[in-house]
């Protein structure tokens, strides 16, 4: 896909930000694409961005319109269609990371049509992928896991990679998220693949590779939540980590979308390490990234120092101070 910059993000009305965390991403490691963003009356998130309309983001340049925002099942709100339309109209293309296909609404697929606009599902990967084989290929994998969704896994999978990089390590994130396919440009929505083929697909997206490169994988789902669990595993297996991290947000009590209890991270390290090892039988934590943003600094720093000492890992949080600890711990148990 080759998707046109610069974008203006569309939020459409979503309740809460962590609904709209596709154009959020997008604008924490992409900013410099975004000209602005676009809200309907009762949206609940801001990326922080310019609002604008359709002809003042055309006026800046914007050339896609991307729909930044996400629901339960991905299905395309019917009045959100308007505006959709009205960018295509205006001359832009759209771009979208929900499941469903902006072509199968006839007013969104007349209007590419009759403007000649293009419409890129990034959910939707024209690759053909096999079976997952299972067996062990050169080079070296790293996957973020989560006691949730929407944890911080996609996060902390570029922080490694930057940091990893800036360390002179050789290492590239993996994108298995729509988000992360805009940020990287390369990726598979490893939940758009029929259930069959996601250990495939995950070993396609990390495949044999110098020894000493680091594919840094971005999770997705959790192994405890009943709606994705199987996503998780299949990506589990596929990328065949040599080493997991385990992402956690410390405030909530029940998992997002569902009534369950959020699994403790010892319960996460010891079924990761269980079913990874039909893989990988080397697999192992290497630390713990923690999204204290609902904490103040002290009480943050208390959290990760005693999450650092009940598990004898480093524990971080990504985006506040950084992953440097984790990278350590990397190099010292996978030296070159």
């Amino acid at each position: 896909m080759q998707i046109e910059r610069p974008y203006l993000l569309f939020l459409g009305d979503v309740p809460d930000a962590l609904a709209a965390k596709t154009a959020a991403g997008i604008v924490d490691w992409r900013r410099d694409w975004c000209v602005g963003q676009m809200r309907l009356p009762g949206c609940n998130a801001d990326t922080g961005l310019p609002d604008m309309t359709v002809a003042e983001a055309v006026a800046a340049g914007a050339r896609t319109f991307v729909v930044g925002a996400v629901n339960a099942g991905g299905i395309l709100p019917r009045h959100w269609v308007a505006s959709i339309v009205a960018a295509i109209e205006a001359g832009m293309d759209v771009a979208s990371g929900l499941h469903m296909r902006l072509g199968d609404d006839p007013d969104i697929r007349a209007a590419a049509e009759a403007h000649g606009r293009r419409l890129f599902d990034v959910r939707h990967s024209g690759e053909r992928f096999a079976t997952g084989k299972g067996v062990k290929r050169p080079g070296r994998r790293i996957l973020t896991v989560g006691t949730d969704c929407s944890v911080g896994k996609k996060y902390t999978a570029l922080a490694l990679e930057a940091e990893m990089r800036a360390r002179g390590l050789d290492a590239d994130f993996r994108a298995t998220g729509q988000t992360g396919v805009f940020i990287s440009g390369r990726g598979v929505a490893i939940d758009a693949v029929v259930a069959d083929f996601i250990a495939g697909a995950a070993e396609w997206l990390t495949p044999a590779a110098d020894p000493a490169h680091w594919d840094v994988v971005e999770g997705q789902g959790s192994l405890f939540h009943p709606s994705f669990a199987g996503v998780t595993l299949g990506l589990l297996h596929g990328a065949q980590p040599d080493a997991f991290v385990v992402c956690h947000e410390p405030t909530r009590r029940t998992m997002r979308g569902v009534a369950h209890p959020l699994p403790t991270i010892a319960e996460v390290i010891d079924l990761t390490v269980a079913c990874g090892r039909l893989t990988n039988p080397a697999i192992r934590c290497v630390g713990i990234a923690v999204n204290t943003a609902a904490l103040a600094e002290a009480d943050a720093r208390a959290a990760l120092d005693a999450l650092a000492a009940e598990y004898a890992l480093p524990a971080v949080d990504p985006v506040r101070f950084g992953v440097g600890p984790i990278v350590e711990r990397l190099v010292a148990e996978f030296p070159s």
